[in-house]
């Protein structure tokens, strides 16, 4: 499971919603060996005044939170960061200068999915890669 947040300016998102989403998704469907229909992206589309970072950022800034399940190794997360950068300059034209990624693990039991504890869930696709 990885659910995706990505924060950024309204205009940004307006121009580059779409190419993002695509970007972000491939990106863990190939660093993560993750099933293409599971997408589960959220944009928190956010006014200047909301939305504070340093100058050299530009206003194409983005923030990307994703929250995934643990039992990932670190060559597969260092795949997805890699993976990400390339691919969001690729698809929108933001420079890695202006993305910034965090990931964040959770063992399954502390996630409920579907009406059950995902500890008991049957994913369909492997975690551990």
């Amino acid at each position: 499971m990885a659910q995706v947040v990505i924060y950024g300016l309204k205009p940004t998102f307006d121009a580059h919603r779409a190419a993002l989403s695509g970007a972000i998704h491939s990106a863990i469907m190939k660093a993560l060996d993750y099933p293409v229909e599971k997408r589960f992206h959220r944009f928190i589309a956010l006014d200047p005044a909301d939305f504070i970072y340093p100058e050299d950022r530009g206003p194409h800034y983005t923030i990307i939170e994703i929250s995934m399940f643990e039992g990932r190794t670190a060559s597969a997360k260092r795949a997805l960061i890699s993976e990400l950068f390339a691919r969001i300059e690729s698809a929108t034209g933001i420079a890695p200068h202006s993305v910034e990624i965090t990931i964040t693990e959770t063992p399954r039991i502390h996630w409920g999915i579907r009406g059950q504890n995902a500890q008991d869930l049957s994913l369909g696709y492997q975690v551990d890669v």
